[in-house]
């Protein structure tokens, strides 16, 4: 998941299998449009049906695989240059291959029901070209309404970073401070922990992170936390392996939940309490939950709990994005305990920008 590079080709690419089928279904759809139309000058049976889906499809593939290949070359120029250019070479690849059809179809005494050669391959030409037109136009909408997604995915990651690094920051320093005089072994250690969080966190520019990393980062804030609360903060990691340690993933997906669980339902409480952390994987879906006692929303002492909400947000537009419709956050109170779950499939349901 990424901001499209200044470099990347901004036509749109038909070199992707999905597009390729979405090419050749318009020029089936065409076909099927042009059946139904009524005229009672045609006659349309099943082997005219195929003969000219059979010439529809072949001449899709033509133009696409033609886009495909000049591609590069073409995104080179101006936009306005390139993408009439694109049109153009669809023509003249339909002009082509419309002339090529009819005179084979000439060649061998079945070019009677058909229409004259320049008819044909001007006309045929012209539909190519309109639906060339509308079909780079959408996908190339479709490809800067994907990219603008990535970027808002991006910049709201960037956003909660913003919001988590000072207010932890300040949290750690402190409790450093505290730490200095009565057990500066301790204090040492969590400078390197709260330096090691903070370079996992930065993630050196890198666009995604993996499940280890993001159990890392998770695991190097609970140990400060638990500096600061003490035996106050107790955390308990279910594991169920197998886990997909490698599974790519954005950033910062898992740690934001830990930290609501601590700021807004641990450290409110003067017992404190157990953070539940589970993992586990059913072979299509990863499950990440984490559970906490909490105050009730409705409580005075829940005060400013909601303001759990933006991260939350956050978190589900991003793996929305990353993992497509298949992905599922929720949240809800439950008996005292206030608990967040997150799905996301396996395999095929990754996205890729």
């Amino acid at each position: 998941m990424g901001e499209r590079r200044a470099d990347e080709p901004w036509l749109p690419d038909l070199c992707r299998l999905p597009r390729l089928a979405a090419m050749l279904g318009i020029a089936q759809l065409v076909v099927i449009v042009v059946v139904l139309v009524p005229d009672a000058g045609s006659h349309w049976d099943l082997p005219r049906m195929l003969s000219t889906s059979g010439f529809a499809l072949w001449m899709a593939l033509s133009v696409s695989v033609l886009l495909c290949v000049s591609r590069r070359a073409l995104s080179r120029l101006p936009r306005r240059t390139g993408a009439l250019l694109a049109v153009a070479l669809a023509a003249a690849v339909a002009a082509a291959v419309a002339a090529i059809v009819h005179a084979l179809f000439a060649s061998v005494g079945d070019a009677g029901e058909w229409p004259s050669a320049m008819r044909f391959v001007t006309g045929s030409a012209g539909v190519v070209t309109l639906i060339t037109a509308l079909a780079l136009r959408y996908f190339y909408v479709i490809d800067r309404w994907q990219a603008q997604l990535a970027a808002h995915a991006r910049a709201e990651a960037d956003a909660l970073q913003a919001r988590i690094r000072p207010h932890f920051l300040f949290n750690s320093m402190n409790m450093i401070a505290s730490l200095l005089r009565r057990d500066p072994d301790v204090a040492e250690r969590a400078v390197l922990d709260l330096s090691d969080l903070f370079r996992a966190a930065l993630g050196a520019g890198e666009d995604d992170s993996s499940l280890a990393e993001e159990v890392r980062l998770s695991e190097h804030y609970l140990g400060i936390e638990q500096l600061r609360l003490g035996e106050r903060l107790r955390v308990q990691w279910r594991r169920h392996e197998p886990l997909p340690w490698d599974l790519p993933m954005p950033r910062l997906v898992l740690q934001p939940l830990l930290e609501n669980a601590v700021l807004h339902g641990i450290s409110r409480l003067p017992e404190g309490g157990t953070v539940e952390i589970i993992l586990e994987a059913d072979g299509e879906l990863l499950r990440l939950g984490v559970r906490n006692p909490s105050l009730p929303p409705e409580s005075p002492g829940a005060r400013g709990v909601h303001g759990a909400g933006h991260a939350q947000r956050s978190i589900a537009h991003r793996i929305g994005y990353a993992f497509g419709p298949r992905a599922r956050m929720a949240c809800g109170w439950d008996a005292g305990y206030y608990a967040c779950e997150l799905e996301l499939p396996l395999g095929s349901g990754r996205r890729t920008a």
